[in-house]
């Protein structure tokens, strides 16, 4: 009797955790635009989103000019604007033509910026 209650406690349990597990990480998936519209197109590749914003940041300097030069290449690439690497973009390429809204890409560059800002992580 007590090992067909405790079999059905963890069953119960165990469903449960995996159901949990499941809407958090849905969750997270639709709050954020940068883990839902970046992440799945760039893990893949070579070179990391955080070495990409290490580029950036040596070219565009300051936050305001990487934030609006990284926006307008994703609203309109363009391999002369792109800072990667010739041999990077002889192999990869260049980025198709974003679909999110100017509200999404705000979002979604604004959390790139805080995710990997040197700044943030000197403090």
């Amino acid at each position: 009797m007590y090992k067909k209650a405790g079999l059905i406690f963890l069953l119960s349990m165990a469903l449960y955790g995996e159901n949990q597990w499941m809407t958090d990480k849905e969750a997270i998936e639709s709050s954020d635009v940068y883990m839902r519209n970046c992440i799945p197109c760039h893990e893949y590749l070579p070179s990391t989103l955080e070495r990409m914003f290490m580029s950036y940041l040596k070219v565009y300097s300051g936050e305001f000019t990487v934030k609006e030069s990284l926006k307008a290449y994703l609203r309109n690439p363009d391999r002369d604007m792109s800072v990667m690497s010739e041999l990077f973009l002889d192999r990869f390429g260049i980025k198709y033509k974003t679909d999110l809204s100017e509200q999404e890409l705000e979002e979604a560059v604004n959390i790139y910026w805080n995710k990997f800002n040197v700044r943030n992580k000197l403090k």
